[in-house]
């Protein structure tokens, strides 16, 4: 799996293992401050190491990853995932926001009741004129 042992670019590892999509998005993640490198903020061209500790947030996640193995060639699923390991924190936590969000969402409905429908909307403005006169 090792290409290059002396390191390889942040952006390029993110993106060979399958973290996003392009190496533009990685690029831009680790710009915004979405990738941390053993706790840090880092620059794109930064070389990652084996053993090295990742922090990558991505839209409601955040995952934290140990560098297995190093890769600058995008290959499949499977391949990729043996580039890293998360964390056994890492996953429980993830886990526990997901299912605190699903909670959450099954609140939500309660919170923004929908609109009412033509008949409900007929009874409301019944009701309002029957207690205007």
């Amino acid at each position: 799996m090792t290409d290059n042992p002396a390191g390889i670019r942040l952006d390029k590892w993110l993106w060979a293992a399958r973290f996003y999509k392009t190496r533009s998005l990685a690029k831009q993640a680790v710009e915004g401050g979405k990738v941390h490198y053993n706790g840090e903020r880092c620059k794109v061209s930064k070389e990652v190491q084996v053993g090295a500790t990742l922090t990558i947030r991505s839209g409601w996640d955040s995952k934290v990853v140990d560098v297995i193995a190093l890769s600058g060639q995008r290959r499949g699923a499977p391949e990729a995932a043996l580039l890293y390991r998360e964390t056994e924190d890492s996953i429980r936590a993830r886990e526990q926001i997901a299912a605190d969000r699903k909670i959450l969402g099954a609140a939500a409905g309660l919170l923004h009741p929908e609109r009412p429908n033509k008949k409900q909307r007929r009874q409301i403005h019944r009701f309002k004129n029957l207690n205007d006169e």
